[in-house]
């Protein structure tokens, strides 16, 4: 069976070793008194670990590999950062590794010393063809191991995606009105139509839309103009007075509008079409113009809702879902699975960045209380791990699943997480 680096890396972290005492290659007493911190950065795979090689105490670095002359393949030689190794295990010793001062780099191997079944468990997890590795096995998983994980890769994700709304928000020179706008956008994308209202957002940049708020009909001109549906020629007053005013508009503020054919229809219901999404849009922008500030006094999830409660599209979608055709009692109220999608990956994530940017714990705290109170996410990916047991009982359980999919199950990075340690220590 197949030997990698991460399964030796559980092995060491665990110190999962049949033998007692422990002896590096060259017959010095090993005892390990800590494994040292698993880095998934560049650099040595463990950090600060404790050691006592030979009676004599070091706290240092840990490299692992498969073969010791892996060092040479990885390029480790070139690097002043293994400098500070002060032991290499390995699955095999074929080599001697040095530093760059040519002193010997302590090895430990531990081919013959530990037991085979985790190596058989490991393999058997990363080979299931289920919807995730351990769809077969979750449930004999104990409730808190389940609920560290969720937890832990729920902040993960927090942090990752304010760390890339901090970048925008510096690009945007600290103007988190503006963030909130792009946020938004996004959000109104559903995923199918992200990318365009990306485009959108970055084509019509907000200080516009704001000095036009109080004049709905501009708003809208301006977002569906911008997102390239007033092109041609229209029979119906709306779309014609639309058209009036974005052809002012875009000369006075020297706009170009998107390709309309980036916007995808195919396979959606008809309100979800992105002509309903704008009007939506488009309607949140000219009611409250300055989302963020207002953002920041909310203290209970119904004021979130608030914002969209009263959102009203302009009549023309009371009977139309796209231009130039009439539909009998369209529907282009926001129905709530919409509303919290885009409270939580707009509004929550807006507010728990501008906690990190100014130190804030209380705004933090505030997003992901609001995370546990919407209510879960509805999608086959998640109900696939409701089906296997896990227990998803809300936007932040929901929010957690995503990310342990993407970052670990996808990736079979089973050694990494709680709970595939949990099933491969049992």
């Amino acid at each position: 069976m197949a030997i990698n680096e991460n399964f030796l890396s559980f092995l060491w972290q665990f110190r999962l070793f049949t033998a007692q005492p422990l002896y590096c290659v060259d017959g010095e007493r090993l005892r390990v008194i800590h494994p040292g911190w698993l880095n998934t950065h560049a650099g040595p795979d463990f950090m600060q670990a404790t050691l006592e090689i030979g009676g004599v105490r070091w706290v240092g670095n840990v490299e692992i590999h498969v073969n010791a002359s892996d060092w040479f393949l990885h390029n480790h030689e070139l690097d002043k950062s293994y400098d500070s190794v002060v032991l290499h295990v390995v699955y095999a010793h074929d080599r001697a590794i040095y530093r760059g001062n040519q002193t010997l780099i302590p090895a430990f191997e531990i081919k013959e010393i530990f037991d085979v079944r985790y190596l058989q468990q490991y393999q058997q997890l990363i080979n299931e063809r289920t919807v995730f590795p351990c769809a077969a096995q979750v449930t004999h998983v104990d409730p808190l191991t389940v609920s560290w994980m969720l937890s832990r890769v729920l902040a993960d994700r927090l942090e990752r995606k304010s760390d890339e709304l901090l970048q925008q928000v510096k690009h945007l020179q600290g103007d988190w009105e503006a963030a909130l706008y792009h946020c938004l956008a996004r959000s109104f994308g559903f995923k199918t139509n992200t990318v365009p209202f990306e485009l959108l957002a970055a084509s019509l940049r907000h200080p516009i839309l704001v000095k036009h708020h109080r004049d709905p009909l501009q708003v809208d001109a301006l977002i569906f103009g911008q997102a390239g549906f007033l092109a041609g020629a229209f029979e119906e007053i709306y779309p014609q007075q639309l058209q009036e005013e974005y052809n002012y508009l875009r000369k006075k503020w020297r706009l170009v509008p998107i390709d309309v054919s980036l916007w995808k229809f195919l396979r959606m219901r008809p309100a979800s079409f992105p002509t309903v999404r704008l009007a939506q849009f488009a309607a949140l922008m000219w009611r409250t113009p300055v989302l963020f500030a207002e953002l920041m006094h909310c203290r209970e999830l119904h004021e979130l809702h608030h914002f969209f409660e009263q959102l009203s599209t302009a009549s023309y979608w009371d009977h139309h879902y796209t231009f130039k055709k009439v539909s009998a009692g369209a529907h282009t109220h926001m129905g709530i699975s919409s509303v919290n999608s885009i409270l939580i990956n707009a509004f929550c994530i807006v507010l728990y960045s501008y906690g990190k940017h100014t130190a804030n714990q209380e705004y933090k705290d505030r997003a992901i209380s609001f995370l546990e109170e919407i209510a879960a996410e509805r999608n086959h990916l998640v109900d696939s791990y409701a089906e296997n047991g896990i227990k998803i009982e809300n936007a932040f359980d929901s929010q957690a699943i995503l990310e342990l999919n993407k970052y670990y199950c996808s990736q079979k990075k089973c050694l990494n997480c709680g709970i595939g340690v949990k099933l491969l220590k049992r």
